[in-house]
């Protein structure tokens, strides 16, 4: 379908600023409000922030391309190339099918009953203190525990993974101070995967190793197995630790939608769906046009830098009813909050069976869950999640 060419929707809001990233919703309530793609002046950059369009975007490759990087800064996109993250097919393929066995359903389904026994355990000890911090003593413990065992790594070689995760996403955004004060970390992470995560320091049957056995056979260059290596470490973990610090945050928000899971555990799932629409984990890619796009007779030129905004077209209230509201019978499977297309998530099935071992362990041992102290919002210029979320709980049966 082809539209009139209409003039530039332009606005100056700064999306990376420490006020809009506390609280992005009504910045970019009024980007919907601006038109289908609107140019940012306070950047050389566009944002899609309406649903259709950033579906339609993700969905097409060929116009909305990943292989100059999916950040804003060209000499951070560099660091990606050769990843899943920064390629488009067939090379995006290709890199993708290293680990596409081990990350099938069917391989997760061998894994359930080992994630949800760790859940157990972790969520026990947590619930027997009645006063913890969600993030620190849980979201942040759970995902590392899992993915370090799937890489293969050993207990002393862990310790890093946390900050090397947060720091690698604070430089897909512009380089503000944030970004800048990410480097030292980065640059560790680098030499710790060229060091530390290398085969004489990992198990055979991890996910590491296959990498680089996928290069030794020809499968991958050699030099793709580092980036490849950061990307699934980084992805893997630091979505799925803001996933669910942000999902006990709305259950504690919202004691009648807890109420309801606990009743009904069946809707587990939905609302952790639920939860990643409401509070996207990862707000939204770069991603480099290849040619001029029209997008409802808005032309983005070529070679345009434009962001695709998961957090903002997943309330975007085009496609939902009620989007601010935390609604756990809603079942949002539509969602983009772990994208969509050739790029959606990789590892969004390992990430639903860690949050939904989580919250299985959560609503059978804790009756309920309360904010006890303020909650602290972890700024970083792509991810949204909590630094620490201090809860009370009532022990089942007490």
């Amino acid at each position: 379908m082809t539209h009139a060419t209409l003039p530039v929707p332009t606005s100056d809001i700064d999306l990376f600023s420490d006020d809009v990233l506390h609280d992005p919703y009504p910045a970019l309530r009024e980007l919907r409000e601006v038109g289908p793609a609107v140019r940012l002046t306070a950047y050389d950059a566009w944002v899609l922030p309406r649903y259709d369009p950033v579906r339609a975007a993700l969905a097409d490759h060929e116009r909305f391309s990943s292989a100059q990087g999916v950040g804003y800064e060209d000499q951070f996109n560099a660091l990606m190339w050769g990843t899943v993250l920064a390629s488009d097919p067939p090379i995006h393929t290709r890199l993708r099918a290293v680990l596409s066995d081990k990350l099938a359903p069917k391989a997760l389904a061998k894994l359930r009953t080992r994630i949800a026994a760790l859940a157990d355990d972790l969520v026990a000890g947590a619930v027997a203190e009645g006063e913890f911090d969600a993030v620190s003593e849980l979201a942040a413990v759970f995902p590392v525990t899992v993915v370090a065992d799937l890489i293969g790594l050993t207990e002393e070689a862990r310790g890093p993974l946390l900050s090397f995760a947060d720091a690698a996403f604070n430089t897909f955004g512009p380089l503000n101070a944030r970004a800048q004060a990410s480097l030292p970390f980065v640059g560790q992470m680098f030499e710790y995967l060229n060091t530390v995560m290398v085969p004489e320091n990992l198990r055979p049957d991890g996910w590491a190793a296959s990498v680089y056995q996928a290069a030794d056979r020809g499968d991958i260059e050699p030099a793709s197995v580092v980036p490849l290596l950061s990307a699934y470490v980084t992805a893997s973990m630091d979505t799925t630790i803001n996933g669910i610090g942000n999902t006990i945050l709305l259950f504690a928000q919202h004691p009648d939608a807890y109420q309801q899971v606990r009743a009904e555990p069946a809707l587990l799932g939905p609302a952790f769906e639920e939860s990643l629409r409401l509070e996207s984990p990862a707000q939204g890619f770069f991603r480099r046009t290849t040619r001029p796009v029209d997008i409802e007779g808005i032309t983005i030129p070529a070679d345009s830098k434009v962001l695709l905004s998961w957090a903002s077209a997943n309330r975007d209230e085009r496609k939902w009813e009620r989007p601010e509201e935390f609604l756990v019978r809603r079942n949002p499977v539509d969602h983009v909050g772990f994208g969509y297309g050739v790029h959606g998530c990789a590892g969004q099935g390992l990430a639903r069976l860690e949050a939904q071992a989580v919250f299985g362990a959560l609503v059978r041992s804790a009756s309920s869950i309360e904010i006890s102290g303020e909650p602290v919002r972890k700024l970083n210029n792509v991810i949204r999640g909590l630094a620490s979320l201090p809860v009370t709980v009532g022990a089942e049966g007490k």
